[in-house]
């Protein structure tokens, strides 16, 4: 059964949304410089996990929008897609905007976890 968010949005879920759509744009900002760049950003591994992550950043913040009743396994799926897209970016370490993608990414896998934490 669905909840109506206005009703019952927490603090941790506007918390874990903001720190999910924030990693979903930059993500896409990510691709576009990745895209813009060629050569080694252009690996197709990496390119294929950010998009991903990117995508189911926004599926996380809609089922909490929603208030599905899979928001927390979504969340949990997000924190390991975050956490692996963090990691592809960080393979690029010497240059500072994979490396604040690999941030945003690790902010948004913490407060995806959280959201496990809040329940328990």
């Amino acid at each position: 059964m669905m909840m109506m968010m206005t009703e019952s949005m927490t603090k941790e879920m506007q918390t874990c949304m903001n720190a999910c759509m924030e990693c979903h744009k930059i993500c896409l900002e990510t691709m576009t410089y990745c895209m813009s760049k060629g050569g080694r950003y252009m690996d197709m591994g990496m390119m294929s996990i950010i998009r991903d992550c990117s995508e189911m950043c926004m599926m996380c913040t809609n089922m909490m929008m929603s208030g599905s009743e899979f928001m927390e396994r979504t969340c949990m799926l997000c924190a390991e897609m975050c956490d692996r897209c963090a990691a592809a970016c960080e393979t690029i370490s010497d240059d500072s905007k994979m490396r604040d993608c690999a941030a945003a990414c690790r902010r948004c896998a913490e407060t995806c976890r959280s959201m496990q934490m809040a329940r328990a």
